[in-house]
């Protein structure tokens, strides 16, 4: 099979990125690969490419670094030739960390004598009980002392039973900083130490206590099934549903990535979006705590979310007529390895469409249906689940959803936790927040796009509006890149549309960013943690498309300095007005816990949608086709009744 110039890389061609680095630079055992991935061709060559010209070249962009001394360098591997391009240092960044450095990091601290002795001090000698986490340690919040070395710092967790909830047992104020290049242990912080409580904090069935098994009535069947198979086709990497059309891909970073995406309407392809991604995740918590401090987790840009992403076959993910697509990934050793099932694909019901009753009883149903797109990523304690879906009247909502487990810490008896809510005894959930940041390449009937703002105002009651029930929608364009936040008071929104491509009413086409849990930041200016990452300050950020402007928080995230990507790129004021733009959406759960949520969490879900806004003259799901009677009224039969 050809591979298209947006497939994500295979495992032969990551071998071979090892194999060329291996022989041209030495790149081996005393080395890490940070990250290898497929370059993304330009918008023109794909294009020419779409209509008949040459094949891109085929190139992976690797970014890997020398244990010894952390130095760092950038490689361009042209696979077609089978040459190195470049190979050049990049000074003074730590890339992102990975899996093998932290599953080497716990095998290194649990065997370090000063561990030992520091958790046999706590009355932990049962090892096999005892599960260490090492985050990131953060840019400005390195100390002096350890400047320039590849940080991090670890947290220490204590299983009450086996195969139990580790989270459900904090060490306080037992922390490990290490050196992860050198996998060394720099620092014992042993700060306070708090009695542990009796909790519950299990929640796998057989630990259980009793009194919380079996009180729910079982769940009647319900199955999901498409006899004749799916609604969709699968293409390699491209899908087919309905009138939608798109490109699946998948990297180290972003994970999911969704490409090329066009609707065809009455017979004519269009164009909705280049490229639809995730950009940045930044996990700030809000605990100024010795225990918390440091816990400012950037999913992305600090360990990525391909490398996180898990296999569906661990449980039941999606339902109905289902297709897998597997994800290549590699190892810090240049190694590929496969998720199997790392993507779902799925068509499913979601209710009625659209609907009229008219006066003389007659009535018009359409039942929709819509297109999901998923995969789910672990970060320590978090699982996220995100959905794109594609609707029938030319919608796309992107959803994401947050479960898993709360970091917790135990207060002695009567102390304050002002920063969190007690969620079990003597047991407090930090306040916390989590960003995402989308970027949306939209490509609307074409690359020529002005992203307008739209708002409503009030009209002053007068003589044209003595009731005052006038409103009006006020519009004004981008035409120069920077910041806008939401604005409940107008309902602010964001339009990107094409003024060179109107639609029968003489208007431009358009799809509008319907915003959702839009949050603010909470953040002085001042602090070093905000300044890492500046673009959650706002909720929308407009820039022209820059293939080298991926990441809105800097391209080295881990440690990285203040002011990097977002703020840095809008400073040059670039024009925004019919040119190729991207709309970057900065989106979020502001988490103040609940009981609820303990010990372990019902989904958190936060969405957004892109909506056709003059991009088609009439709705067009007109044309569905109504539903099966049978299948609307069955009849339920009632259980026999005893005498």
């Amino acid at each position: 099979m050809t591979v298209h110039p947006l497939d994500p890389l295979t495992a032969e061609e990551i071998d071979r990125v090892r194999e060329l680095l291996t022989s041209e630079h030495g790149v081996g055992a005393d080395w890490r690969y940070a990250s290898i991935e497929a370059v993304e061709p330009a918008k023109a060559d794909l294009a020419a490419y779409a209509n008949g010209g040459p094949l891109p070249p085929r190139r992976a962009e690797v970014i890997c670094f020398q244990r010894r001394d952390g130095s760092t360098f950038r490689a361009r591997v042209d696979l077609a030739a089978a040459s190195v391009e470049s190979f050049e240092p990049v000074p003074g960044v730590q890339p992102n960390f990975t899996i093998d450095e932290w599953e080497e990091c716990d095998a290194m601290l649990r065997h370090h004598p000063s561990v030992l002795t520091a958790l046999a001090a706590r009355g932990i000698t049962d090892l096999s009980a005892v599960f260490i986490d090492t985050w990131t340690y953060g840019g400005a919040l390195v100390p002096d002392a350890y400047a320039g070395r590849r940080l991090g710092w670890s947290d220490v967790w204590v299983r009450r039973v086996a195969g139990g909830n580790p989270y459900a047992g904090p060490v306080n104020g037992l922390h490990f900083v290490v050196d992860v290049g050198a996998m060394e242990l720099l620092e014992i912080e042993d700060t306070y130490a708090v009695p542990r409580p009796e909790i519950m904090g299990e929640y796998r069935p057989h630990l259980l206590p009793e009194a919380l098994r079996g009180h729910r009535p079982p769940r009647a069947p319900l199955e999901v099934t498409q006899p004749d198979g799916p609604g969709f086709s699968v293409d390699g990497q491209e899908v087919s549903w309905q009138n939608w059309r798109l490109r699946v891909g998948f990297n180290h970073r972003e994970g999911l990535t969704l490409h090329q995406v066009g609707y065809r309407d009455a017979g004519r392809e269009r164009s909705v979006a280049h490229k639809l991604s995730f950009a940045e995740m930044m996990v700030p918590y809000r605990d100024p705590g010795v225990d918390h401090y440091r816990r400012t987790a950037f999913d992305i840009g600090e360990w990525g979310l391909g490398f996180l992403t898990q296999s569906l076959k661990l449980g039941c993910d999606c339902l109905g007529e289902i297709r897998y697509l597997d994800a290549v990934m590699h190892d810090s050793a240049g190694r590929p390895y496969t998720i199997p099932n790392a993507i779902c694909l799925h068509e499913e019901d979601s209710a009625v469409g659209w609907k009229h009753v008219d006066h003389d009883g007659t009535a018009e149903v359409r039942r929709q249906r819509r297109f999901v797109v998923s995969f789910h990523v672990t970060v320590a304690n978090y699982e996220y689940l995100t959905y794109w879906r594609f609707y029938e009247d030319g919608s796309i909502e992107c959803e994401v959803r947050a479960t898993g487990i709360m970091v917790v810490s135990h207060v002695p008896e009567g102390a304050a936790h002002p920063h969190g809510t007690l969620v079990d005894t003597r047991t407090y959930a930090p306040i916390h927040q989590h960003f995402v940041v989308a970027r949306l390449d939209l490509d609307v009937d074409g690359t020529d796009n002005t992203v307008v703002r739209s708002e409503t105002v009030t009209d002053p009651i007068g003589p044209a509006n003595p009731y005052g029930l006038g409103v009006r929608q006020v519009k004004a364009p981008f035409v120069v890149e920077g910041p806008d936040d939401y604005a409940w008071e107008t309902q602010r929104a964001w339009s990107v549309v094409n003024p060179g491509s109107l639609n029968a009413h003489g208007t431009p086409v358009g799809y509008k960013l319907v915003p959702g849990a839009a949050i603010p930041s909470f953040f002085d200016p001042a602090s070093p943690v905000f300044r890492r990452a500046e673009v959650v300050g706002h909720t929308v950020w407009v820039t022209p498309h820059d293939p080298d402007q991926r990441w809105p928080a800097g391209e080295f995230v881990n440690q990285g300095g203040p002011g990097m990507g977002m703020p840095e790129w809008v400073s040059a004021r670039r024009a925004t007005d019919r040119t190729d733009v991207v709309l970057w959406y900065v989106f979020g759960i502001h988490h103040v816990p609940r009981p609820e949520d303990w010990p372990v969490m019902p989904v958190d879900t936060i969405s957004f949608w892109l909506k056709p806004s003059g991009f088609f003259d009439r709705n067009p799901a007109l044309d569905v086709e109504p539903h099966p009677a049978p299948h609307c009224h069955a009849p339920v039969t009632p259980p026999p009744t005893s005498t």
